[in-house]
């Protein structure tokens, strides 16, 4: 696995690589970053797949800065048409999004842009499950206008701590937050939780419904921000679609098993 960048639109994309040949995998973040997916990418690249998990602008370890317009989810689905354009990647893929990427990876299947073989989604916001309420606040222009930040830093470790549903040390902590200290990916998190609405995913119900895509959900059971049951909803609702819990694990479940999520992802995608 390595880092790489390219760049789309302008500005320079960060985005962690393995695999050199094979299916591509295209894996979206949510309100973190690609640092998610690090803990299953060599699995899938073993496996004979070309992983690829991209930092949004202004997020994660990419240049730009996002705006409230930029950051809602059809505006980062075109976006990912433009970065693997960037990429020279034309053929069709495989799809996984985790949290908001999990709603923007929903839009790429059924827009129809680029061609979706398989989607995966890791605890991702649906139907009308989203924003939770630590998010929508700041929604509310005034609320964002006045809060500083040191309030997203403190925000965005409470959010790590809790979502990695399991004992961290500082320094995996200090990790995860570190894009966060550029106080212009800290702006573009607040513009991504300012274009937070769940009018985004339950418009695309009718379509999801009428797709035939193969769909896999891989959840952590423990998950306080995306409770399961909200994927056994859509399973319930949404054909080709089926569940694997994860047992023990919080809203970032490759942190807490990656190896069932990887051996999850490997054997649906194959």
């Amino acid at each position: 696995m390595k880092r790489l960048t390219v760049e789309v639109a302008g500005a320079q994309t960060s985005y962690l690589a393995a695999g050199e040949s094979g299916p591509v995998v295209l894996m979206l973040h949510g309100t973190y970053w690609s640092r998610v997916w690090q803990p299953v990418m060599d699995d899938l690249a073993r496996a004979g797949f070309r992983a690829i998990a991209v930092d949004f602008p202004g997020l994660g370890r990419s240049g730009g800065e996002l705006t409230v317009e930029t950051a809602s989810i059809p505006a980062l689905a075109d976006w990912a048409v433009e970065f693997l354009r960037a990429l020279d990647i034309d053929e069709p893929v495989l799809l996984a999004g985790h949290d908001i990427g999990g709603g923007v990876a929903q839009h790429i299947l059924v827009d129809g842009k680029i061609r979706v073989e398989k989607l995966v989604l890791v605890n991702a916001v649906m139907f009308d499950s989203w924003p939770v309420p630590g998010v929508a606040r700041f929604r509310d222009p005034a609320v964002a206008a006045a809060t500083t930040h040191e309030d997203i830093l403190a925000a965005r470790r409470k959010s790590v701590i809790t979502a990695l549903g399991r004992p961290a040390g500082e320094d995996e902590i200090g990790e995860y937050l570190d894009p966060w200290q550029d106080a212009r990916v800290a702006r573009s998190w607040l513009a991504l939780a300012g274009a937070a609405y769940s009018r985004y995913t339950t418009a695309l119900v009718p379509q999801l419904r009428a797709s035939q895509t193969p769909k896999l959900l891989i959840w952590g059971e423990d998950d306080t921000f995306q409770p399961v049951e909200n994927a056994e909803y859509f399973v319930s609702q949404i054909p080709q679609s089926r569940l694997v819990r994860i047992p023990r694990a919080g809203h970032i479940p490759t942190e807490n098993d990656a190896a069932a999520v990887a051996r999850a992802m490997v054997e649906f995608f194959a």
